[in-house]
């Protein structure tokens, strides 16, 4: 009886041993097939994309320039004297014909009262020999003197007539240097800062200024561009004004917009660069003489034409190409034709369709035929993002 149990007993270990094993060889075993199955399956790239678009495209140059004021004079003596009076306050704006300043006037007045006494003192001379003239022919006719003391007279006359012309030109010259005495501001504009203080002894010949004159109403700026652009320049001139932009330094704000007036008359062959000149009414100002500023010429407007983010295009050995997400999301290298760039987009001249998908950012990952997976663009998710904030 004891003997069968323990026969029992070792046939069920037996069999639970074999169950055991069976188990663990299918846990060991059994997912090794589809571990390898899913490590073949090809593994999808994530890339951001855009899209290529049909639209109207400004075309744009920019370059660096400086503002300059369409008038600027230094405020100099003419005349040499004490500086009395300085009658515009820095940074005044003044109008044409103001009084600036006062130089003493004393000498001067001195010297015209002088020159219009010699001129009376010659006019009077020339009335006594007018008389003796009118003396010397009458006694001619008479044959009581003869003719060459009348043709000497004459000669007296036309002397002092002479005389009296210097005279008069001498009298101009002092009445103009008595008026220099009195700084007249020869155009509307802002004074800066003075530099010579009343009680100085000024001099016409003093290289420093008294003070300096600007008008900035209108504003000139002065910038450089690309010598490659001369002829899209040239053109855009021939077809009309050409509208000129000035923006700030760091390209945020709009400082002000113009025209532009003129390309300089030669290229600088050192850098390769021309000169231009735009003009601005600058109304308001905001155009500083001395200031850096960024200019904006626009060219023309590209009407109609296929765009994509300049991030798309790449270069490689057989020109540029860009990277194209079909339906299937799978992408592409499709060899393209561009265009100008303008604020980050470049017109594509053949290549792309409008609608098509290109690649912006992760190509460097990227083969032929490779599975993608689009993310969205930066920023896309922050408002669902929020959203479920607001719910929560």
């Amino acid at each position: 009886m004891n003997v069968a149990r323990r026969l029992r007993i070792l046939v069920l270990s037996v069999l639970v041993m074999a169950v055991g094993g069976a188990g663990a060889w299918y846990a060991l075993e059994g997912p090794a097939p589809v571990k390898a199955a899913r490590s073949s399956a090809p593994a999808t790239v994530p890339v951001t994309v855009a899209t290529a678009t049909k639209r109207d495209l400004p075309i744009y140059l920019t370059g660096l320039g400086s503002v300059q004021a369409s008038f600027t004079v230094g405020i100099r003596p003419q005349v040499d004297g004490k500086l009395e009076a300085v009658l515009f306050t820095e940074g005044q704006q003044v109008k044409k014909g103001d009084v600036l300043a006062k130089i003493d006037p004393r000498l001067y007045k001195a010297s015209l009262d002088q020159a219009k006494a010699r001129k009376m003192q010659d006019e009077a001379q020339l009335i006594s020999a007018q008389k003796d003239l009118y003396r010397s022919r009458t006694l001619v006719d008479k044959s009581i003197t003869t003719q060459q003391s009348v043709d000497q007279q004459q000669a007296k006359v036309d002397q002092l007539i002479a005389t009296i012309d210097a005279d008069e030109a001498a009298v101009e010259t002092a009445q103009a240097q008595l008026d220099y005495t009195s700084i007249i501001a020869p155009s509307d504009g802002r004074m800066g800062v003075r530099m010579i203080d009343p009680g100085n002894i000024v001099h016409a010949s003093d290289s420093s200024p008294i003070a300096s004159l600007t008008l900035t109403k209108p504003a000139a700026v002065v910038f450089t561009l690309s010598a490659r652009s001369l002829s899209d320049v040239r053109d855009a001139l021939a077809r009309g004004p050409v509208e000129v932009t000035a923006f700030s330094q760091d390209n945020v704000r709009i400082l002000s917009k113009g025209t532009l007036l003129l390309i300089d008359n030669f290229v600088d062959q050192a850098s390769a660069t021309m000169k231009l000149k735009a003009m601005f009414a600058n109304e308001d100002e905001h155009l500083w003489p001395g200031d850096f500023v960024n200019a904006k010429v626009s060219l023309e407007i590209r009407r109609g034409v296929i765009t994509v983010p300049s991030a798309a295009i790449q270069r490689g050995p057989d020109g540029i190409f860009t990277w194209v997400v079909t339906p299937a999301d799978t992408v592409e290298v499709r060899t393209i034709t561009s265009g100008p760039t303008t604020e980050g987009k470049t017109i594509i001249t053949s290549g792309l369709a409008d609608g098509e998908r290109v690649v912006v950012d992760g190509q460097y990952k990227l083969r032929p035929n490779a599975r993608v997976t689009v993310n969205p663009p930066p920023g896309a998710a922050g408002p669902a993002v929020a959203k479920r904030d607001r719910a929560s």
